[in-house]
């Protein structure tokens, strides 16, 4: 049985007038199990600026399933940022070094998440952690 685990770390000493520490750590389980997610997709790509990317086909994910989704944007240039997208709804941005994870539900096949490049260029991680195989020719 494969065990995904995600941990969040975070550490500040000026966010509030005393220092601040949090830490959380997560077991992945598959939608209404104790079994852990046992399938990864991952892609590193440069992403054009001003082009939109599908970078997750909701039509391969699968509804009802626990399908979580890690974005990272590795680019280094503050003005840069990635706008990110769930269903051509914008739900954020991702400046320079900054990283998402999140669950997907993709209930339809329009839930898709794309990725658009603002200010030039961008290298970007995307991973789709999921339960068992995706269709054939789709997703990350």
């Amino acid at each position: 049985m494969a065990t995904t685990t995600a941990t969040i770390t975070l550490t500040s000493t000026d966010l509030l007038t005393d220092s601040l520490s949090l830490s959380a750590t997560q077991t992945l389980y598959k939608a209404g199990t104790t079994t852990g997610l046992d399938s990864i997709q991952y892609e590193r790509l440069e992403l054009p600026t001003g082009d939109v990317y599908d970078a997750i086909d909701a039509t391969a994910t699968g509804a009802n399933k626990a399908n979580k989704v890690y974005i990272a944007n590795k680019s280094t240039d503050a003005t840069y940022y990635i706008d990110v997208y769930i269903a051509a709804l914008n739900i954020g941005r991702l400046y320079a070094g900054d990283w998402a994870f999140f669950p997907l539900e993709a209930a339809a096949a329009t839930q898709d998440v794309a990725l658009e490049a603002i200010g030039g260029a961008q290298v970007v991680e995307v991973a789709l952690i999921h339960e068992g195989k995706l269709v054939a020719g789709t997703g990350v």
